[in-house]
């Protein structure tokens, strides 16, 4: 293959070097586009053939189900790593040594607690507010309990402020659900692990010692790591754009989780939670709604199902299937809402129609269905899903910051009105 990309604009002609990755991944570099043609833009909505970066962090093949971080396997990690030893990896580039992992840990259960003024803010809120708008908003609020901006040059104070944001994340994770259950706000325990600790501060009820249940746990250890980083979806590239004004970490955290609350983002797995609920009030009939699903003048959308970047299988779908089957045998819970995501399933798993679509089971399908039966409130999956993307926030961040990007400024072509007279009041 050449090593530039030619392209004829009328009777000109210009040249553009390729970019190779890693991986081979090709991209044309266009940055002197628009100095060389004197004005001429591309334009991709949606950003879907664009690339706003060179990154080290996430490799992704739709094509092929491949999603690796920072070099390693999602299967390898979510079999043999913790949400923790993830985290570290992504942030810091390698999977961390015993004595590394045990600095972090310790490091970060010394910035658990919250500033008090925090539970004022949480109080404001009623108990009808979306989980998600109070995450972003707390996670907003923390900047105002630790001011000064982060010198990025400084490899301790970017490191003080990754462990503050890992250490007190949870925290206002746990505190948003409590507050929406009016259980008493509360704080983990040094003597627990980093996802034994977010367990606790969840479910612990106040007039009992909490039991920890490992299959619950390593499932949710398996959750947290599946959705730690996935490329530069819509929730990262806005942490990234708003880090590239040099905003500070917990302000970009806070506009990323305001990114992923959309239903075409993190969302999805609530909205698959609230198409099992509309099946069963209309009946739970199975049959009637994979009809639906498959009759193109039907709006009927089946959620839960195939994904817009994994073309064949979602690797992470494969791998907490069998963690939502060990907890549903486990828990040996009964609820219609679960018969109808088992027959759901079993239906898309065996029709022709979805097989040949490679419309299988994702992620969000089966986190959906563990959320429930860990009896976590359904407005409540997309802050777990934050819980988990929040290392792979920290790091993109923290590569944009340390790489120097610019500021972040798309083009347009404009489609509006042409220069025209203005009109007095009286005139109009």
């Amino acid at each position: 293959m050449s090593d530039i990309a030619k392209l004829q604009i009328g009777e000109n002609s210009y040249e553009f070097p390729l970019v190779k990755g890693t991986e081979n991944e090709v991209a044309i570099d266009i940055k002197a586009l628009r100095s060389a043609t004197n004005g001429v833009i591309t334009i991709d909505p949606g950003y879907k053939n664009t690339g706003s970066c060179e990154s080290a962090i996430t490799f992704l093949d739709g094509e092929k189900g491949i999603l690796r971080y920072r070099g390693y396997s999602i299967e390898e990690l979510a079999e043999k790593a913790d949400f923790l030893e993830v985290a570290y990896a992504l942030i810091f580039g390698d999977l961390p040594t015993k004595e590394q992992l045990d600095k972090f840990h310790a490091d970060i259960k010394t910035k658990s607690v919250v500033d008090d003024d925090i539970k004022k803010i949480l109080d404001a809120f009623p108990k009808t507010a979306h989980p998600m708008g109070i995450l972003s908003s707390l996670t907003s609020a923390l900047t105002a309990f630790n001011p000064s901006s982060v010198n990025v040059d400084s490899e301790e104070e970017m490191y003080n402020a990754i462990v503050k944001i890992m250490a007190k994340f949870p925290v206002l994770v746990a505190w948003t659900m409590r507050k929406q259950k009016g259980l008493p706000l509360n704080y983990g325990s040094k003597s627990l692990g980093y996802v034994e600790n977010i367990m606790k501060m969840m479910f612990e009820e106040p007039n009992e010692d909490y039991v920890m249940n490992p299959i619950i746990k390593d499932a949710l250890d398996k959750l947290l790591i599946l959705h730690a980083d996935h490329e530069q979806n819509c929730s990262t590239s806005t942490v990234r754009i708003v880090g590239s004004s040099h905003a500070g970490l917990f302000a970009s955290l806070s506009a990323g989780i305001s990114a992923l609350w959309g239903p075409l983002h993190g969302g999805a797995n609530q909205a698959v939670l609230e198409m099992l609920e509309a099946i069963k009030a209309d009946g739970g009939d199975t049959k009637k709604y994979m009809a639906k699903a498959k009759d193109k003048s039907d709006p009927f959308r089946l959620m839960g199902f195939g994904h817009r970047v994994y073309k064949n299988f979602d690797p992470r779908a494969k791998i907490i299937k069998k963690a939502a089957d060990e907890v549903l045998k486990d828990l040996g819970i009964e609820d219609p809402i679960l018969d109808i995501a088992r027959g759901l399933e079993q239906e898309a798993l065996n029709d022709p129609y979805f097989v040949d679509r490679k419309l299988y089971p994702n992620v969000d399908f089966y986190s959906g269905i563990i959320y429930r039966a860990m009896n976590i409130p359904v407005e409540m999956f997309t802050v777990m899903f934050a819980m988990g993307r929040l290392p792979g926030w920290i790091a993109q961040w923290k590569e944009m910051r340390l790489g120097k990007e610019p500021i972040g400024r798309p083009r347009q072509i404009y489609t509006g009105e042409n220069l025209r007279p203005f009109k007095t009041i009286d005139n109009r």
